[in-house]
């Protein structure tokens, strides 16, 4: 397996920094409430993986900790990794904040993980539509065979990323976001989406961030670029990487891909 996993190594993931640098202290109002949305991922993750004693589970994009918070409160032993510094370090800021001490932080990107850690893990998470920031079907596949790698035999892997043929069907181009009426200032946030049809076809989210109050408001909008990656496409990946057939349901703006390490 490790010499097929070798041939992907030399490309480069697309640079996320910028966006998530610039968001990060922001990233909670992408939520309508995200102390909610920590429960509600506690409670399908839990449904999907069972008791958490004993099971080690590698977060791969824990981002501000959403779902890392949310599996250690349930006792299962969490690592956490993320490429980008200032989204881990909030994370073990969130983790501090909510009283979870248990979970080990590491930065690494999807393509940086197989150097940076060992398994073998009872289960792989990516959510919050992360891995689609692998824009080549080099980088998706090197790493999926990394999941793999990390994962012992029948271990879990838990995708979850955005219903991509709905969108490329109905060219979307603004979707509303959250508003928050806090007493200092409003929110209103929003995006507007581009189309590049490659291929591979990649979306730019340019997410726009609306703050003030009374008459005096200002504007911000920072952009960031995800592979449309179909479920077809998914799903033959899953099975070249070495996965059982991925279950598929849907969960809140989600698609949730679930497959078994062979």
């Amino acid at each position: 397996m490790r010499g097929k996993l070798d041939a992907y190594e030399d490309h480069t993931s697309y640079d996320t920094t910028p966006f998530y640098d610039a968001v990060v202290d922001h990233y909670h109002l992408f939520y309508r409430d995200w102390q909610a949305a920590v429960e509600r991922e506690g409670m399908t993750l839990r449904r999907a993986l069972g008791a958490g004693r004993g099971q080690r589970v590698l977060d791969a994009s824990c981002g501000p900790g959403t779902q890392t918070i949310a599996l250690a409160r349930h006792g299962y032993a969490v690592t956490a990794a993320d490429i980008n510094g200032a989204m881990l370090a909030k994370a073990q800021e969130n983790a501090a904040q909510m009283k979870v001490n248990s979970v080990t932080f590491i930065q690494a990107g999807f393509l940086d993980l197989r150097a940076a850690l060992r398994g073998p893990f009872d289960a792989v998470i990516t959510k919050g539509n992360a891995l689609p920031h692998l824009l080549t079907d080099a980088e998706l596949t090197q790493a999926l065979f990394t999941f793999r790698e990390l994962l012992k035999p029948g271990g879990k892997l838990i995708i979850g990323i955005r219903d991509y043929d709905t969108i490329l069907e109905d060219r979307i181009r603004f979707v509303p976001g959250q508003f928050h009426d806090n007493p200092a200032e409003q929110h209103i946030l929003f995006d507007i989406w581009d189309y590049d049809d490659g291929p591979p076809t990649v979306i730019t989210f340019n997410k726009f961030r609306v703050s003030g109050e009374d008459e005096d408001y200002t504007v911000v909008k920072h952009s960031v670029k995800y592979r449309a990656l179909r479920r077809a496409e998914l799903e033959a990946m899953l099975g070249a990487a070495g996965f059982s057939a991925p279950t598929v349901e849907t969960q809140h703006w989600e698609l949730i891909f679930t497959a078994s390490r062979l």
